[in-house]
């Protein structure tokens, strides 16, 4: 089956295309989102989207957890904050408490951000590289 939807086409290629930091950096932008989403349907008392939108953060979590590169030695530290997250996305879910949505999106902002600033120093450095060639 032909995908024919101009904005899927960019998407699957912005995937394809992007280097593994900046898949990375998807993947918590994606997670903040749906948090946001499911913390919005709360508010307006949809449980099923709240729930959907849970179940789809708690899925790019497992993914971090599971890529994550464990002979870093601040990946257990990390792991952790993971660990936590998901705790923090299940509880809210089953409590119908937007405050532990907003936990989990402090963490998820704070590794996004400084994701964010890794690739952007990992491309100065590339760049400054290549003034020299």
């Amino acid at each position: 089956m032909a995908i024919n939807n101009p904005y899927t086409m960019y998407q699957n290629n912005s995937v394809n295309t992007s280097t593994p930091g900046e898949l990375t950096l998807m993947l918590y932008n994606g997670c903040l989102k749906f948090i946001h989403q499911a913390k919005k349907a709360l508010e307006q008392g949809n449980i099923e989207e709240k729930n959907t939108a849970t179940q789809k953060a708690q899925a790019i979590v497992n993914e971090l957890m599971v890529t994550l590169d464990r002979s870093v030695p601040i990946s257990e530290n990390m792991m952790t904050l993971y660990e936590f997250v998901n705790h923090r996305l299940l509880e809210g879910n089953i409590k119908n408490d937007g405050a532990m949505y907003n936990e989990a999106a402090e963490i998820i902002t704070e590794f996004r951000d400084t994701w964010k600033q890794v690739i952007q120093i990992n491309r100065s450095k590339q760049y400054a590289n290549m003034d020299g060639i």
